[in-house]
């Protein structure tokens, strides 16, 4: 590992160094199954449920006439809202009987888990917000990379440096990856850094990958480079549930 820069940004958190591991080059052992639940946990999530805290599911149909059912997972509390008023006009019965529910990614990841060993399996689609699949497909384009080839929820991250390493934050004793949910975030905190070291920041740029793809390299990968890395949930989340906390929910 090579550090390469080292800077303070105002928004509680401090950025220090650049690293060298590459997302694209995943592939071989794991972190545990508590590992991987611990840096899921942190980051809010949305179902749509019943009344009896159950998630609404649509049965699709597999091949061989299977059926698997799906419940939806929004990234942005904004489209599960969204998707409710949708439902109103196209099953108002059903929807009188739903509600947005906040829960943890790793409650869900949970739930996958142990959806895998039963005879009924669901299955979790993710719902990413749109605003940020188009930005993500912006960014590919210009890293001349194909935008058909990506799908799911993307993450941004930022890089640079003589070695192309990636942006570290310090987090208590650690260096850890930051993955941003929302590329605003992310942007607003190098834009915060450059005043401080514009000619650093003037080589970094943000890459692109995908949620899925980095939780299934978390199960199946023995890298250090995913032991480092923690998810930064868009910031209109965490101030949802910090406003739930604080009204004692």
């Amino acid at each position: 590992m090579k550090s390469l820069i080292r800077l303070s940004v105002v928004l509680g958190i401090v950025t220090s160094t650049l690293i060298r591991p590459s997302v694209k080059d995943m592939s071989a052992l794991a972190l545990s199954a508590e590992e991987v639940l611990q840096k899921l946990t942190p980051v809010p999530v949305f179902t749509i449920t019943d009344q009896n805290g159950s998630p609404l599911v649509a049965s699709i149909k597999k091949e061989g006439n299977e059926n698997s059912s799906v419940a939806g997972v929004f990234i942005s509390k904004s489209d599960a809202d969204a998707f409710v008023e949708k439902l109103k006009g196209e099953n108002p019965d059903l929807a009188a009987t739903v509600k947005v529910v906040p829960v943890s990614l790793g409650e869900v990841y949970e739930m996958s888990q142990s959806s895998q060993n039963n005879q009924q399996k669901l299955q979790f689609a993710y719902v990413p917000i749109k605003r940020q699949v188009e930005s993500a497909k912006i960014l590919l384009e210009q890293n001349g990379q194909d935008v058909n080839q990506f799908n799911g929820v993307p993450l941004f991250m930022a890089k640079g440096g003589p070695d192309g390493g990636y942006l570290t934050i310090q987090r208590g004793e650690q260096q850890v990856i930051p993955m941003f949910f929302n590329k605003e975030d992310l942007q607003g905190m190098l834009e915060r850094a450059k005043t401080q070291q514009p000619d650093v920041f003037s080589s970094v740029k943000i890459e692109v990958v995908n949620l899925e793809g980095v939780i299934k390299a978390l199960e199946k990968d023995d890298d250090p480079f995913l032991e480092k890395i923690i998810f930064i949930p868009p910031r209109e989340s965490l101030e949802f549930v910090q406003q739930l906390k604080q009204s004692g929910n």
